[in-house]
């Protein structure tokens, strides 16, 4: 398993959000390993290790809930930060990522994906990434 500090997965089932989220990262110097849905993302996660993880928590096949929670149970996998953004905004679906380990959760209708990358970036920096 690769160890890949400088790199971000995002895992998002919609291509667009996905795309754009990857571009602006490759923008700001970082690699990014995309996933698609809850498998792929846990497949990939075992293959390399990246400095943090963007998840959506409604996706097919997984759920990102799955997904973090088999992040908490995997010692190779839970101490990678994870960053919820997601569309369910209600504060159970919160508290649940978050006691999954989710270090910050981020509602996609409550801001533009502008802020959305500034407060990531500032998660990436804080974690010591670039």
């Amino acid at each position: 398993m690769a160890d890949l500090q400088n790199t971000i997965m995002v895992i998002e089932d919609d291509p667009f959000l996905s795309s754009i989220l990857k571009a602006r990262f490759e923008k700001d110097g970082f690699q990014v390993i995309q996933a698609f849905n809850g498998e792929e993302a846990l497949a990939k996660l075992r293959e390399s290790t990246p400095g943090i993880v963007i998840l959506d928590l409604i996706m097919p096949k997984m759920s990102g809930f799955e997904v973090l929670q088999a992040i908490s149970l995997d010692p190779q996998l839970n101490k990678i930060p994870v960053v919820v953004v997601s569309n369910l905004g209600q504060p159970g679906d919160m508290e649940k990522a978050k006691g999954f380990g989710a270090i910050d959760y981020f509602v996609k209708m409550r801001m533009s994906i502008d802020e959305l990358i500034v407060k990531i970036r500032d998660i990436v920096t804080k974690n010591g990434m670039k």
